[in-house]
């Protein structure tokens, strides 16, 4: 089977399952499409995200995942309400919100962590 017509598949590993079941499908609103005795697929669009547990994962400093939004304010905002705090970078010029606006302001970007601390982000442009 050729790549370009298989789901595409992204893997973020935690350390503890049921927490990050409670962020990604609590918090974000991702629905479980099935699971294993090794970890769950989550549903993410036309794409699926599995999530595996290990019990001493550690994350990295660089995001993991992203979504691209038509409007990232009313993203950030509506994940705000369901309880999703954005990470602020000192120094890095974002606003209010936690929104970084590149020069010229053709792209934006929101980032936040999931309970392991591994980031994520949502963009716009």
């Amino acid at each position: 089977m050729p790549a370009a017509s298989g789901t595409p598949v992204a893997f973020i590993h935690v350390s503890d399952r049921q927490r990050a079941l409670d962020f990604y499908v609590g918090k974000l609103g991702l629905v479980v499409r099935s699971s294993d005795p090794f970890g769950d697929f989550l549903e993410v669009g036309a794409a699926l995200i599995r999530l595996t547990a290990l019990p001493d994962y550690k994350a990295g400093a660089h995001p993991v995942f992203g979504w691209h939004v038509e409007d990232i304010e009313v993203g950030v905002k509506a994940l705000t309400d369901r309880g999703v705090v954005f990470t602020i970078y000192e120094g890095f010029g974002q606003d209010a919100l936690g929104i970084w606006t590149a020069p010229g302001g053709a792209a934006r970007v929101a980032w936040f962590a999931d309970p392991d601390g591994n980031v994520l982000s949502l963009s716009q442009g």
